[in-house]
């Protein structure tokens, strides 16, 4: 029986019949494979590394359509084509997913130890952390999956304490007592990416400050009637206070600078400073510095050389230096603190504020500014030759690598003209551990590749190696040449690296493109790639972000699942323009299938 062409052909383009069996032959072929050809030209793109812990979302699924589109270009221009991809190991947020599944078995970590924890981390990775790559191949994504890196396989492992042993060598590594970001609840150090800034309604609380010499509320040692008003949202902080700082151009309070104020409740002195950074318009002109637990409040206090007092523990609580308040969760103290103000006489005014508050992106408690003693790279000045941010700077002011869009460069630029040294030490189990041991008998501290079984001072071997692990980041900013083979001289290194593009979103521009750029002039002598090519956030159809907990979010699967992989790649693809946010819809997916199924009956 003759079958005619109609019956052979459906009207309806049926993706899910289509897009598997194709991949499938791909994948067989070899198609994606890529292969050193001193005849071709190389074209090579590092994947960005999504967690281990996550699965596909929009942002991924753009990625994945952009660099992809890339990829086949170039391998039609007959170039030797290499999409490396990988998994990042995503220290904090695989911790904490496995954290809560020991809760949910009645137990924690500190129960287990740090070596039965990790193992159990390890089969959470190997039995879950496959799913992200099987979701890119619904995608379609033309990886080279031969190739497939993980930041904790022994070659990037390698590559990340080579890097950590030569800069400590170098004394660019060092370990200080600075303030950073601190999680009570995580336990652990963060960098600023996992800190998210959320907008909430709360209070400005006016304090007022008693001069020395003047008269006080009853219960101040001071006497007299003058003093100094400082305007705070947090005045539980105010018990570490070792400071008041002032503008020294603001008319009010010229004839302040030099004096003393007593610090309320504490009753003890603390100096007036004079400091150009204060902003005369905020508040009543004049901070309370607390460089204990403050960023800015920190480095006025290194500037005059004030105190360092600790109010706030670790745990989240009050430490003794907080005198009768010790003890106390702190957001139970801040009421108490306000209490005993108004007691005194000495709370001026509250007013509502509305203000930015920062939360652990993993576990959303209210990230606490503590002085801790952790590891820190010291990265230098834009402008001091030679340096590791001088040479990231040079490298894109002299357009070796191009960043796209262009307006992007000064933000870029302007991070660097104001970079701090970065801290690199996280106080977690999971991670690359920090390759440094002390030796219990003669003190002696030193940095190795592979694990000493002898102090290499005086070959005793009672040694102890740092509990601590590296900031995610620092594996990360080792990528696009520790995924290669660096620091062996691999065939795909020399022939592959410099990559071509890293294709990735505005977002992250500091706290991983950057971070590339310094590490891999620091480790090859060469940028990692020549241009950027940013993208910009997915958000819902009114400009909102998406995200669970707003109930916004669509799952790429899903789409898949109803549309078909091209809609949803087509829709992404069209919708982007460089650097910008996409306002995305489900109406974008319909038309590009609508689409797709007129070209299937072209």
């Amino acid at each position: 029986m003759t079958v005619s062409p109609s019956a052979e052909i459906p009207s309806a383009y049926n993706a899910a019949d289509v897009e598997g069996r194709i991949y499938e032959n791909w994948l067989a072929k070899g198609y994606f494979t890529a292969h050193v050809d001193r005849d071709k030209t190389p074209f090579t793109i590092i994947m960005p590394p999504p967690n281990v812990t996550g699965e596909l979302h929009l942002g991924h699924a753009l990625t994945a359509a952009l660099e992809d589109a890339l990829c086949r270009w170039h391998r039609m221009l007959g170039h030797s084509t290499l999409w490396l991809p990988g998994k990042d190991h995503a220290g904090i947020a695989t911790q904490w997913v496995v954290e809560q599944l020991l809760a949910s078995e009645g137990t924690n970590r500190h129960e287990l130890g740090r070596e039965k924890f990790v193992e159990r981390v390890w089969e959470w990775v190997e039995k879950y952390g496959n799913t992200i790559d099987e979701q890119h191949k619904r995608l379609g994504a033309s990886c080279d999956w031969s190739r497939l890196r993980f930041t904790l396989d022994p070659g990037p492992a390698k590559a990340v304490r080579t890097t950590f042993v030569n800069l400590y060598n170098k004394g660019l590594i060092y370990r200080h007592e600075r303030i950073i970001n601190w999680c009570p609840r995580c336990a652990t150090a963060l960098s600023d990416l996992e800190v998210e800034h959320q907008e909430q309604d709360g209070s400005l609380y006016y304090i007022r400050y008693p001069l020395e010499g003047a008269q006080a509320p009853s219960g101040s040692r001071a006497g007299g009637e003058g003093y100094i008003t400082v305007a705070t949202t947090r005045p539980e902080t105010m018990l570490g206070d070792t400071g008041v700082a002032v503008n020294p151009e603001d008319p009010r309070y010229q004839g302040l600078v030099g004096q003393q104020a007593i610090l309320p409740i504490m009753d003890r002195a603390i100096p007036i400073v004079g400091d150009s950074a204060i902003e005369a318009e905020f508040g009543t002109g004049a901070l309370k510095v607390t460089p204990g637990h403050d960023m800015t409040d920190f480095e006025i206090g290194e500037r005059h050389g004030l105190p360092i007092v600790t109010v706030i523990g670790q745990d989240g609580n009050m430490t003794e230096a907080a005198g009768r308040f010790a003890g106390m969760e702190r957001f139970e103290a801040r009421q108490a603190v306000v209490a005993e103000l108004e007691r005194l006489g000495l709370l001026e005014k509250v007013e509502n504020y509305h203000h930015s508050v920062g939360r652990c992106q993993r576990c959303d408690s209210v990230v606490e500014p503590l002085v801790s003693l952790q590891w820190f790279m010291n990265v230098g000045r834009h402008d001091q030759p030679g340096s590791i941010a001088g040479r990231a700077y040079d490298a894109v002011v002299r357009e070796k690598i191009r960043i796209v869009p262009e307006r992007f460069t000064r933000v870029y630029l302007n991070w660097l003209e104001n970079i701090r040294d970065w801290c690199i030490s996280r106080q977690l189990w999971w991670g690359h551990r920090i390759p440094v041991w002390y030796c219990a008998s003669c003190g002696h501290q030193f940095a190795a590749v592979d694990d000493p079984v002898n102090c290499e001072s005086c070959r005793s071997p009672d040694l102890r190696q740092d509990p601590d692990v590296l900031d995610t980041w620092f594996s990360s900013g080792l990528w696009p040449h520790s995924t290669l083979g660096w620091p062996e001289d691999t065939e795909d290194f020399r022939y592959f690296y410099p990559t071509q593009v890293m294709e990735t979103g505005y977002d992250i521009l500091f706290f991983w493109v950057a971070r590339m750029i310094m590490m891999g002039l620091e480790n090859t002598g060469e940028v990692p790639f020549t241009t950027v090519y940013l993208h910009g956030l997915i958000r819902d159809a009114d400009g909102a972000k998406m995200s669970k907990t707003r109930g916004n979010t669509m799952d790429p699967l899903e789409l898949i699942d109803r549309y078909g992989t091209d809609a949803l790649r087509f829709a992404l693809s069209t919708g982007s323009a460089p650097g910008n946010d996409i306002r995305f819809t489900v109406a974008r997916v319909e038309a590009a299938r609508n689409f797709a199924n007129k070209v299937w009956n072209a």
